[in-house]
């Protein structure tokens, strides 16, 4: 199959709503929630486009422009930003949905990089 028709085929999609179970003190996304889920999505997406067992090796730069309050819908976006010979780099944004109003914002975004395995846990070619 295609690289570029992989890359596309592996954007993986997550919307969820902002409990107050997943909020810190100030009624907000915990951090650490956050990069959980971005960490799932991330590996989600690296899966669909290996189909190899793969483990998450580094995030990178995850940058939080707003706070996400309790009541609101996140959608978390993962997409595959380039390919090495047995890593993949996948970028999760995060936007953030009022629920009773039109429009999506961007609010965090960040790097997670995959390494597929194999049974011993050995690098392997995902191309």
């Amino acid at each position: 199959m295609d690289l570029e028709k992989r890359m596309l085929e592996a954007e993986t999609r997550i919307c969820k709503a902002i409990f107050p179970n997943t909020t810190n003190h100030f009624d907000t996304l915990f951090g650490g929630t956050a990069l959980q889920w971005m960490d799932e999505a991330a590996f989600i997406c690296a899966t669909r486009f290996t189909r190899q067992k793969s483990v998450t090796v580094s995030s990178d730069k995850v940058d939080f422009k707003k706070s996400i309050p309790a009541g609101s819908i996140v959608e978390l976006v993962a997409t595959v930003k380039r390919v090495g010979r047995t890593s993949v780099q996948i970028q999760v944004d995060i936007y953030l949905e009022e629920m009773f109003k039109p429009g999506k914002e961007l609010v965090i975004n960040g790097l997670f990089t995959f390494v597929a395995v194999d049974e011993h846990k050995k690098p392997i070619s995902i191309l």
